[in-house]
């Protein structure tokens, strides 16, 4: 089973999802179709553990950061961590935490998470809702920044900021009596940089739990 997620994980690296076939597994396996069937049943299966061996790797790197006395700061800590793992493999976003009988380490970094919440004075309800609400800023930032740039960034024909400067001079011919708000932060929006824009996002999501425990 290990060198079947190994390889596995590699095909969902080089090409995501559509590249994951019993017959390309088969094939770097050395091996024939029918003998992926004996460690699963169908290819939903297959991407649910290969998930959840990449999030073994993640939930390690999770349990090695060094505790502190602030369970938000330990919450940071933690999400960073997925964050980057995340960005690093994309396709990794549409299959966490999909199936958790299957996913147990997915279950056990949830976990890890939710605990930093009974350090704080919260509900049952609030606690859900705080990991639920990290997780989705983690997963939906890390999504958006490991989508293909432009076709025309990706060929060379333009830079990123390039690219966005020309949004940018669209949107500041924009009428400001319509669109004030976009007028005010153009200029933040050439030349963003989306870490620092998930970083921001996270530190308001920290904030208002921190508000809320009264911590």
């Amino acid at each position: 089973m290990e060198a079947v997620l190994t390889e596995a994980v590699a095909l969902l690296d080089e090409a995501g999802a559509p590249a994951l076939t019993f017959r390309a597994l088969a094939q770097r396996l050395g091996g024939g179709v029918a003998s992926i069937y004996w460690y699963v049943e169908s290819k939903d299966e297959l991407l649910d553990r290969a998930t959840d061996h990449v999030v073994g790797a993640v939930l390690a790197d999770i349990e090695r950061l060094p505790g502190s006395d602030d369970p938000i700061d330990d919450l940071r800590a933690m999400a960073l961590t997925l964050f980057d793992a995340i960005v690093d493999r994309p396709w990794l976003s549409a299959y966490f935490m999909r199936n958790t009988s299957l996913q147990s380490n997915a279950l056990r970094l949830y976990e890890r998470l939710g605990r930093q919440t009974l350090r704080l004075d919260l509900s049952a309800r609030q606690r859900f809702h705080a990991v639920s609400a990290i997780v989705g800023v983690v997963v939906g930032s890390a999504i958006d920044l490991g989508q293909e740039p432009p076709q025309e960034v990706l060929d060379g024909a333009t830079s990123r900021d390039e690219f966005l400067g020309r949004f940018a001079q669209e949107w500041r011919e924009l009428d400001p009596a319509d669109f004030p708000f976009v007028h005010d932060i153009v200029d933040e929006f050439e030349g963003h940089d989306d870490v620092d824009q998930f970083r921001s996002a996270l530190e308001l999501t920290l904030a208002g739990l921190r508000l809320q425990a009264g911590a």
